[in-house]
């Protein structure tokens, strides 16, 4: 394998999770300001099948057999739907800071479900890593204290976020194969435009009943960032990385989230900054090299 393949993709997952985790605050926000969770959904999988087929338009073209453009409406149903519908629903009705809190749990469910479906070893370095980046990003959000906004998150949004993670794990070890099988515009495509056909029926109300004329510039250029960078940037960089890193390794970047919440609610002044959250950062890289150092039955196969 390149030696640079690893590298590359290390940093595509390290900047998906940073451009998520700025997500959370901004599309926080514009959820405040006049779009509600499924608006923002809807527009995320319809903003991404558009930008994604426009791509592809660009790129080699790849013969995809009738049976995998059906598998990708199931990895659509776990990686997108459940997903964004679970994450940006509860994001609208939690806090930013339980959202991120949450996200740390993805990478139990991973480790668990590749162990189960993938056959995958739960060594105890994995373990380890896991419970230290866990217990660093909740240190990293509980000791951040904000310092203009008592709001509290809610336990329906914090169930909903929860899911999300859930659903997320699932499709990782479910459709790992089929992911790595396609180019990452070609399996994106297809997964956005199996998400659209499933979400807008659904939400189509929704969308009509936006008050187009009371939104301001600054709710829509956070919308759109959510959908650009948060949706179309965010999975191209994910996929790329989903390509040659194993899913619990993929899953404990979501470490990182937290992290650049936390971070851009200090240097905005909405945070303070205490000595505990370098301990935090620390432990969130150091769980983040345990997981990777572990070997799964992969990398110890012949190549």
């Amino acid at each position: 394998m390149d030696n640079k393949k690893p590298l590359l993709a290390h940093l595509s997952m390290f900047f998906a999770c940073a451009i998520w985790g700025l997500m959370a605050p901004v599309g926080k926000d514009a959820m405040l300001h006049g779009i509600d969770g499924i608006t923002m959904v809807s527009f995320r999988v319809a903003g991404g099948a558009l930008l994604f087929w426009l791509a592809s338009l660009f790129m080699p073209r790849e013969r995809i057999p009738v049976r995998d453009r059906l598998l990708m409406a199931g990895a659509a149903v776990f990686g997108l739907v459940c997903n964004q519908c679970c994450f940006t629903i509860g994001l609208s009705i939690t806090s930013p800071a339980n959202a991120s809190i949450v996200t740390t749990s993805m990478p139990i469910f991973a480790m668990i479900l590749s162990f189960i479906i993938l056959h995958e070893p739960i060594t105890l370095k994995k373990a380890g890593g896991v419970a230290i980046g866990c217990s660093g990003a909740v240190i990293l959000i509980l000791t951040s204290v904000a310092a203009s906004d008592s709001r509290v998150g809610d336990m329906r949004g914090d169930l909903l976020v929860l899911c999300a993670q859930f659903s997320y794990a699932l499709f990782l070890s479910l459709f790992s194969k089929l992911v790595r099988r396609y180019s990452v515009f070609t399996v994106n495509k297809w997964m956005f435009l199996w998400a659209t056909i499933l979400i807008w029926p659904f939400s189509a109300t929704h969308v009509a009943a936006v008050p187009w004329q009371s939104i301001t510039l600054a709710t829509w250029l956070e919308t759109g960032y959510v959908v650009v960078f948060g949706t179309f940037i965010g999975y191209i960089l994910i996929v790329n990385a989903q390509q040659v890193l194993r899913p619990t390794v993929v899953s404990i970047y979501n470490y990182v989230q937290p992290l650049v919440s936390v971070t851009v609610s200090v240097l905005t002044g909405i945070g303070v900054f205490k000595p505990a959250q370098g301990l935090a950062v620390l432990l969130v890289f150091t769980g983040v090299w345990l997981v990777t150092k572990s070997k799964s039955r992969r990398d110890k196969a012949p190549l």
